[in-house]
């Protein structure tokens, strides 16, 4: 396949470590081995970064020169942000499951899921024509909804698909459609 897409997340912050919801903190100083994994990411033709401070400093270590992507932005939880979510599930059990369980639910006052899975799944769909090599630096709920739409899954998968801080997904396309890559280590 000439048509690449590599996801990748972002850098541990203090709200990933915490369980909390994203504040737009920046990653932590010993957040990883960047540069391990820029070797495996190889040569790119074109990098892009959601616009939190998060995505955009792993690029930066990353050395990517990506532009700012706001569709690429993290889900907005509203009220939510900055708290972790075992607080916000013990003050609003009701929310919290609502939140999980209705794609168009939105209890925080922030985006719903259903929303977040159509901004993200439009911008797969304007990269399909692209050639060559394109990396994304974003958030874990990018890289879980792309996951959804790629496989054409329901939005209930979105939790069924776990991305911990630097994990990365990779999709080829045949310039028609994206699918899901497995490599080999």
């Amino acid at each position: 396949m000439n048509r690449r897409l590599t996801l990748i997340c972002h850098a541990a912050t203090a709200a990933t470590r915490a369980a909390a919801f994203p504040a737009d903190e920046g990653i932590e100083p010993a957040a990883a081995p960047l540069a391990a994994l820029a070797a495996r990411v190889g040569r790119i033709d074109r990098a892009f970064a959601g616009p939190a401070l998060a995505a955009r400093q792993t690029a930066a270590a990353l050395g990517l020169a990506a532009t700012e992507e706001p569709a690429l932005r993290d889900a907005a939880v509203g009220r939510w942000a900055g708290r972790r979510l075992a607080d916000v599930a013990a003050e609003d059990p009701q929310g919290v499951a609502a939140w999980r369980a209705d794609p168009a639910a939105a209890p925080h006052g922030g985006e719903p899921l259903a929303a977040v899975l159509a901004r993200v799944a439009a911008w797969l769909d304007a990269r399909v024509p692209e050639r060559g090599h394109v990396v994304a630096v974003t958030h874990a709920a990018v890289l879980r909804a792309a996951v959804v739409a790629v496989l054409a899954a329901p939005p209930t998968a979105f939790w069924r698909v776990d991305v911990e801080p630097l994990g990365i997904i990779e999709l080829g396309s045949d310039g028609r459609r994206w699918n899901l890559r497995a490599g080999a280590i």
